[in-house]
């Protein structure tokens, strides 16, 4: 039988099928009858769930990262798409479901995007930046082979912090294409190492599936995490105190506002083009996933993510598209 992914739900239908248990919790409503809150996904995105009226033990039968099936009608609560599961069991062997298949995934695979990111670093010419890059590089490696860039939203899937900071690097390298007096060096080193610490801010499975943060993530963050780690590796290997400052001052900053980490706003070029960078990718990625589910010439649900507005996907009759004669 065929199942209906995620990203094909629509509000009305009845969903049945195989998901993955990303987040479960059994808690009391108003009225004092207790209710199991979900997010479900599969390789094409994720929904919200609710289990209403269920027991205490709800949560213990269907844990993180385990499969399930279920029945549910899709219904939309302050503008979201989410599921009302009606029937749920947990898969069997004979289902023949694992859980790497229900997993998003970067586009390309962790080896191709280390590489990327190797060929990068190498590009840099200050033999004390390159020397600070390559030595936190390789004391990640591990994790940056399948750790997400965040718990939600952008790029929180597996291989995500690979993918998005090498995506970043390439949108740098077109950057630079245009602007002169941009030094390469800084920005290059910037973009690598300002989400480097998620990978202690994130508490993540193997899967690329974050449920919390870890202490020092909710205590410090990543941003004073890399900090931290730009200083104490910088220190070991002697490196040059202006160049530590510079590279700080670029995590620092890369948020831009104070209500999202960074008290102080970038105060040389690299740093803005490195704030400017990160933004570009982080929307256009949840853009990009919001506006796979919407239809030409409709509008999306309002989006969190993206100051709570509406997205639209324009319909362009391509048939009026002609070919521009060069010749003439």
């Amino acid at each position: 039988m065929a199942y209906k992914k995620i990203n094909e739900l629509r509000e009305g239908e009845v969903a049945d099928g195989f998901y993955l248990v990303k987040d479960i919790s059994v808690k009391l409503g108003k009225n004092g009858s207790r209710y199991a809150d979900l997010k479900i996904a599969d390789k094409t995105g994720e929904i919200a769930a609710k289990i209403w009226s269920c027991d205490e033990d709800t949560a213990q039968r269907y844990p993180n990262n385990t499969i399930v099936k279920v029945r549910g009608q899709v219904r939309s609560w302050n503008n979201q798409q989410q599921m009302t599961i009606e029937k749920i069991r947990a898969a069997t062997e004979d289902d023949k479901v694992f859980p790497r298949d229900f997993v998003s995934s970067a586009p390309r695979s962790a080896q191709e995007m280390f590489a990327l990111l190797q060929t990068y670093a190498s590009r840099i010419r200050n033999n004390q930046i390159s020397l600070l890059v390559n030595e936190i590089i390789a004391e990640k490696k591990e994790k940056l082979m399948y750790y997400p860039a965040a718990k939600t939203n952008h790029h929180s899937i597996q291989g995500g912090l690979l993918y998005h900071t090498t995506t970043m690097l390439r949108m740098a390298d077109k950057i630079m294409e245009v602007y002169d007096g941009i030094d390469s060096d800084l920005l290059y080193a910037g973009v690598i190492l300002h989400d480097m610490e998620k990978t202690t801010e994130l508490d993540s499975t193997e899967l690329g599936i974050t449920q919390d943060y870890t202490q020092p993530g909710k205590l410090l963050g990543h941003i004073i995490l890399g900090i931290r780690t730009v200083e104490r590796v910088g220190r070991r290997l002697g490196i040059d105190e202006n160049i530590i400052t510079a590279l700080q001052h670029m995590i620092y900053t890369h948020h831009y506002e104070p209500e999202y980490g960074s008290p102080l706003k970038p105060m040389f070029k690299e740093a803005e083009v490195l704030h400017y960078l990160d933004v570009l990718d982080a929307r256009l990625y949840d853009m990009e996933a919001v506006l796979s589910h919407v239809g030409d010439g409709a509008f999306s649900e309002r989006v969190w993510s993206l100051h709570n507005r509406q997205l639209f996907k324009p319909e362009i009759n391509t048939s009026l598209t002609y070919t521009v004669d060069e010749d003439k």
